[in-house]
């Protein structure tokens, strides 16, 4: 009851924000109402001996990489010979999104507030066998009524970074009581897990370690047909190199822009491609591209029957305003760009994307998300770290001008990515082992 009482008060106190989000026309809070009351529609009942998994995804990585790890453990559930039926839920408006896109609007939900109340009403709603949380989404009273319930939780792809251990550590009692209520800790890294390991108690959760999924979760294949749509939708031909910034917080459009201002005179083949993280920030990035001078496009203007626009051949520039392309735009790219890696707030976007598909990989140096994945990439020299606008602008014009270097860092970081994948198999097996013994399946 008492933190209930905290978070009503908290709630309380950032309504004039949320409202503000709202109205300002930025990314809005996803459902608050919904969110604080539980209130959402009723799941449909699963048909008899198919058991239910709710995945919980904060955002649209999270969902991504989850969708991918659903597939993966229905393909084993029916293997077996007892089906299940993967429900998602989401923090987010993009991730809720792109989770009604890859689940189905009738198996996709906002994830409840960690009030009490909204956590009972959502699990009589959703009657979930199993719980999943993707990386690290641990809330109290989540955690509390799915365990009084006699639901297994289950942490997937858990990353625990030496900055959040540091943080759980101040409330050290209430890390211990959350991980007694989970099942199974499945750990992308073995510091992962240590560190997880070190808050749980006595008799409490499993924690094992498969690997990171994110190496599972990434394309790679240059000529799937998505990859071909899109390249031909921007017009982009078989000379043409494609630098394509993604993930990008301000002010990484701009040193962008740069790089690309710098070198289009001298390289006229150099097309320029923005994919911000968040799409709401189009205005702001079109602004920018307007003060250039330089023709750009927007991509939600080609092929849209209401503007039958083709791509202009004049144009070298292109801002992605859609949500749930970047993985396959990554696939038109030569060299890739990182975002959300430069100052210091954000801790970095998922560079296995690109690195699937062999571009060649820059990020800037403050990539806390992505730690071990990082770590891996540059230890195999598949990657380069820049630590400004300066420093980019010098990576595209070696990728540019420097014979090979592109094409081998490309391969390099392609190499690693295949080497490393496998864990999502494994991680469905733990998930599915953690199934009540009447749903069992392995």
């Amino acid at each position: 009851m008492l933190l209930n009482a905290v978070y009503l008060v908290a709630f309380v106190v950032l309504l004039p924000w949320v409202a503000w989000r709202k109205l300002s026309g930025g990314r809005p809070v996803a459902a608050p109402w919904t969110r604080f009351t539980g209130g959402i529609a009723p799941l449909p009942r699963c048909d008899t001996g198919v058991a239910r998994i709710w995945l919980h995804g904060v955002s649209v990585g999270e969902v991504q990489l989850l969708s991918v790890l659903a597939a993966e453990i229905r393909r084993q559930a029916d293997a077996a010979g007892r089906p299940v039926d993967c429900v998602i839920s989401s923090s987010t408006t993009t991730g809720l999104e792109v989770a009604a896109k890859r689940f189905g609007v009738d198996h996709t939900f906002p994830c409840p507030l960690d009030f009490t109340w909204a956590v009972n009403r959502v699990l009589d709603r959703v009657r979930p066998e199993l719980l999943v949380l993707g990386e690290l989404e641990l809330w109290p009273n989540l955690l509390a009524c799915a365990h009084a319930r006699g639901i297994p939780i289950v942490v997937a792809n858990a990353r625990m970074s030496e900055k959040s251990a540091q943080g759980y550590g101040r409330i050290r009692p209430l890390v211990r009581r959350m991980l007694g209520n989970v099942s199974l800790v499945i750990a992308r890294s073995q510091e992962d897990a240590d560190r997880f390991a070190s808050f749980t108690p006595p008799g409490g959760c499993d924690v094992i370690v498969t690997g990171s999924m994110k190496f599972d979760g990434v394309k790679g294949d240059r000529q799937a047909s998505e990859v071909t749509r899109l390249r031909q939708l921007a017009g982009f031909h078989g000379d043409d190199l494609v630098f394509l910034a993604g993930s990008t917080q301000a002010p990484e459009e701009q040193l962008a822009l740069d790089a690309f201002h710098a070198l289009a005179e001298t390289h006229p083949q150099l097309r320029l491609v923005i994919v911000p993280r968040h799409v709401e920030r189009t205005s702001e990035i079109a602004a920018i591209l307007d003060r250039s001078g330089l023709r750009w496009q927007l991509r939600s203007r080609l092929g849209q029957p209401d503007a039958a626009l083709p791509a202009d051949p004049r144009s070298r520039i292109l801002l992605v305003d859609t949500t749930g392309e970047l993985g396959w735009w990554w696939g038109t790219a030569a060299i890739a760009f990182v975002g959300g890696s430069l100052d210091g707030k954000r801790g970095g976007q998922n560079m296995l994307e690109p690195a699937a598909y062999g571009a060649a990989v820059a990020f800037g140096p403050h990539t806390r998300n992505f730690r071990d994945e990082v770590r891996r990439l540059l230890s195999a020299d598949a990657a380069v770290v820049v630590a400004d606008g300066i420093a980019l602008t010098a990576f595209v014009r070696t990728c540019l001008e420097t014979k090979g270097f592109a094409t081998d860092l490309g391969h390099r970081a392609a190499d690693l990515v295949a080497s490393q994948r496998g864990s999502t198999a494994a991680t469905a097996v733990a998930i599915l082992q953690r199934l009540p013994p009447t749903k069992a399946l392995i």
